[in-house]
């Protein structure tokens, strides 16, 4: 593989030499402590875009010439995407601090501005049951597909690496490599197993294919995945898009309402900081909000 398809390295000749030297050794830092590919590729082409809007040698680099760039980069920009903007610049200034290219962070934390915190998008009980009923229709491998997603919690990228071999369908269990390479073990549900044993019962293979397959035998990605459910979503009405990551959350939302403890949830979906599971516990239940309805009408 040559160098221009190395997702950690900037080959930017808009770039100074001098710069894009210490962004390599920033962005190799990060494929080291194993961040995602595409986490990389973001924080990679949002600082080439910063290297390119400023010019300035690094080692004379200012908070107000960092600010000026950084208004200017946020003219008609979304508030998330200033933040992520922020945070970018901010992790590679600290790099810079630890390997001595600057003497002090050149960045503010009251530059960042404040994200009102939605809750997720996630199927309300009449919703995943009306999605449940159009599921069944569906060809065997999208059925078995649909089911993992939602009993799963899974990440689309989880799925579409998982192999045979990572499955134990009478354990219910599989291995699932997560953020950062990160390996975990999950649960499925008990229809789901049925309908992956049918569907691999179908098929001829070896432990090591690919679990999900598209009908030339390919393994199904991201995108693959992201028609399916999508496509399940027009059939069954939604007035949105249904997402992946929405029968992730949907997952989230049901173990809320069975009483999961949230260190389980929080284990299931791998999250690192069981702060990213609490928001699930903001979510109104269906029995909240009767009881709600019915002390004020």
């Amino acid at each position: 593989m040559g160098d221009s398809n190395k997702y950690w390295q900037s080959i930017n000749e808009k770039v100074s030499d001098a710069s894009r030297v210490i962004l390599n050794e920033y962005l190799l830092s990060l494929k080291l402590a194993n961040k995602a590919e595409r986490t990389i590729e973001t924080y990679r082409k949002l600082l080439e875009q910063f290297f390119i809007m400023c010019p300035t040698p690094l080692e004379r680099l200012t908070s107000n010439e960092v600010l000026r760039q950084l208004n200017e980069y946020s003219q008609n920009k979304k508030t998330k995407t200033i933040t992520l903007f922020i945070s970018t610049l901010s992790s590679f200034f600290k790099f810079c601090v630890a390997e001595d290219y600057l003497k002090e962070i050149v960045i503010k934390k009251r530059w960042r501005p404040k994200v009102p915190e939605s809750l997720p998008k996630y199927l309300n009980e009449q919703e995943f049951a009306q999605v449940k009923l159009v599921t069944e229709g569906l060809s065997i491998r999208d059925r078995a597909l649909v089911l993992f997603l939602f009993s799963s919690g899974c990440r689309r990228s989880e799925v579409s690496q998982l192999t045979i071999q990572d499955i134990d369908i009478d354990r219910r269990t599989a291995k699932v490599k997560g953020k950062g390479k990160r390996i975990r073990h999950i649960h499925f549900s008990e229809e789901c197993a049925l309908i992956l044993k049918e569907y691999l019962g179908m098929r001829h293979f070896k432990k090591t294919d690919p679990l999900f397959v598209t009908r030339t035998g390919r393994p199904l990605q991201g995108d693959g995945i992201y028609e399916v459910t999508k496509r399940l979503g027009e059939k069954a009405s939604l007035p949105y898009i249904l997402h992946p990551h929405c029968c992730r959350h949907t997952f989230a939302y049901n173990m809320v309402l069975r009483g999961a403890p949230l260190e389980f949830i929080a284990a299931e979906m791998g999250h690192e900081n069981l702060n990213t599971t609490r928001i699930y516990a903001r979510i109104p239940t269906e029995d909240m909000i009767q009881a709600y309805q019915n002390k004020m009408g």
